[in-house]
């Protein structure tokens, strides 16, 4: 079972991926960095609240786990 440390760390470097990623395609559909950017935040706080959520509930399910 992983520990919310380590499911915390994997939300927070997953997240700086996918916020640079919704930056850029912000600012490309826009033409503006503020809101690119205020779209890439709120995408990031949503996302990482959705992938902690998941990690915990798939930590707690056996199946397919093997020792």
């Amino acid at each position: 079972m992983e520990t919310r440390r380590r499911s915390i760390l994997k939300g927070l470097i997953w997240n700086a991926l996918g916020l640079a990623v919704m930056a850029a395609v912000g600012v490309a559909f826009t033409g503006s960095a503020a809101i690119g950017g205020a779209m890439a935040l709120a995408n990031a706080a949503i996302g990482f609240a959705s992938y902690f959520l998941y990690e915990r509930v798939w930590a707690g399910i056996g199946w397919g786990r093997h020792g």
